[in-house]
């Protein structure tokens, strides 16, 4: 491929352009009106206006981003995360205008997308699944379920992703008056009101295994990321390798990832994501087809470059390590740096009047703006995300600690407070901390 365009924004679009940058590869933006000034923009060597800020009417309007692509003679694209990543129609509109497809193929998409056919097919594979349901429409046919199941139960919409949709039931009549508002919610989200159950698993982790396909049939995993620190179900900091499994965990829980891979014919990189018990019984949860959010931790641990390897699989070229070949070095963790209140998580857009990311040995930032930059309310509230690398887990939370007070930002409020108040809990610097590390603060 000779030009890649980009159909994302912000920190992902700015760390797509460097990789391609780095191997000879012209790139195209695309931004809405609304992101005209960002620095990604400036950094592609081309950028194209794709529309009005709404996302219906940029980032997830095809049309205009298939015709950006054919005005500058783009043919690549990529799609980042989020937007238009998992949609299979767009990617298989890309492949059909004769383009490559930075991603799995449109097939993987729509199976593993669709959390009830990636049930099936991970039963099919022998890769432990929570105990649940397929589709449901009817609350009556919910509570049947749920009381067969066990309460509490995960509500949660079949074509959803990234927390949204997902409620935790105690009792059939919490159900019989969550069921319709949650179906309500899917379809105005993801245009798809069906919903399923799962057992809610207490004092649960989130650990998810990268892994990476060629068209070979080659499959190997890049190790795993702990991302239990979540709010809103949506994940808040990450760290690699986890701090918590056993050894003979984690061998599992790389044979399932490779499995599930394996059985969907995937290709390209993606993540297996997993919910581990408190007894270290793990349980598939989906498969993002996509480039991650905390792809660096892992890149720093391994060396490797996650996006110049899509780019790689996707010109068809052979994985360039073999499993015992892939390095590990050392422990990472990412923070997301939002634009929102530290207590109510609620998003605060606004003028970054001020904008200075810390600098030092260990320290990554990945970020899409800079001082004067405004951030969005239309658009999700990221403003960076700071990777910290070193030998030790324990220097990789000392650094964090002096990262994060580093941060110089003014205009807008941030969850810096939150993150710094994380690093000094106990749980957090233990190691043994579940999904409801945040939810439980106030307690302790």
């Amino acid at each position: 491929m000779q030009k890649v365009l980009i159909a994302n924004r912000g920190e992902i679009a700015s760390r797509i352009i460097r990789s391609c940058r780095s191997r000879g590869c012209k790139t195209v933006a695309v931004y809405s009106e609304a992101d005209s000034d960002l620095a990604y923009v400036s950094m592609a060597d081309e950028a194209v206006c794709i529309g009005a800020p709404p996302v219906a009417k940029s980032y997830l309007n095809m049309d205009a981003i298939l015709q950006a692509a054919e005005s500058t003679g783009a043919d690549a694209i990529h799609p980042g995360y989020g937007f238009l990543s998992e949609n299979a129609a767009f990617a298989k509109k890309v492949m059909e205008r004769g383009l490559v497809w930075i991603g799995p193929g449109p097939g993987v998409i729509a199976e593993m997308g669709d959390k009830v056919t990636a049930r099936k097919a991970m039963i099919e594979a022998g890769v432990p699944v929570v105990p649940g349901t397929e589709g449901l429409q009817s609350k009556e046919d919910a509570v049947t379920a749920s009381e067969k199941i066990g309460f509490p139960v995960m509500v949660k919409a079949s074509a959803g992703g990234g927390g949204i949709g997902m409620h935790v039931v105690k009792d059939a009549a919490e159900m019989e008056k969550l069921f319709p508002s949650a179906q309500g919610r899917a379809k105005a989200y993801f245009g798809d009101d069906t919903l399923f159950l799962e057992k809610w698993v207490e004092r649960s982790r989130h650990v998810e295994v990268q892994i990476a396909a060629d068209l070979q049939g080659n499959v190997i995993h890049l190790y795993e990321r702990e991302c239990s620190v979540q709010r809103r179900n949506q994940k808040v900091i990450e760290e690699s390798l986890s701090p918590s499994i056993h050894s003979e965990t984690r061998r599992r829980l790389y044979e399932a990832a490779i499995r599930a891979a394996q059985a969907v014919h995937y290709t390209g990189v993606g993540t297996v994501e997993f919910l581990v018990g408190p007894d270290e019984e793990f349980y598939f949860l989906e498969m993002n087809t996509r480039l991650q959010v905390e792809h660096p931790v892992t890149e720093c641990i391994t060396g490797l470059d996650i996006v110049a390897l899509q780019l790689d699989l996707a010109e068809g070229k052979q994985l360039p390590v073999r499993q015992e070949e892939v390095p590990l070095h050392g422990h990472a963790m990412e923070f997301r740096i939002y634009a929102e209140d530290p207590q109510t998580f609620l998003p605060s857009p606004g003028k970054l009047t001020e904008f200075h990311p810390p600098q030092g040995e260990g320290i990554r930032i990945d970020t899409g703006v800079k001082t004067g930059n405004t951030i969005s309310p239309f658009y999700d509230p990221m403003i960076a995300k700071c990777i910290v690398s070193g030998c030790t887990r324990e220097e990789v939370l000392s650094r964090s600690r002096k990262a994060l007070q580093a941060f110089r930002i003014a205009g807008i409020k941030t969850n810096i407070p939150l993150l710094l108040e994380v690093l000094d809990d106990p749980v957090f610097i233990d190691g043994h901390y579940d999904t409801h590390i945040l939810a439980n603060r106030t307690k302790r």
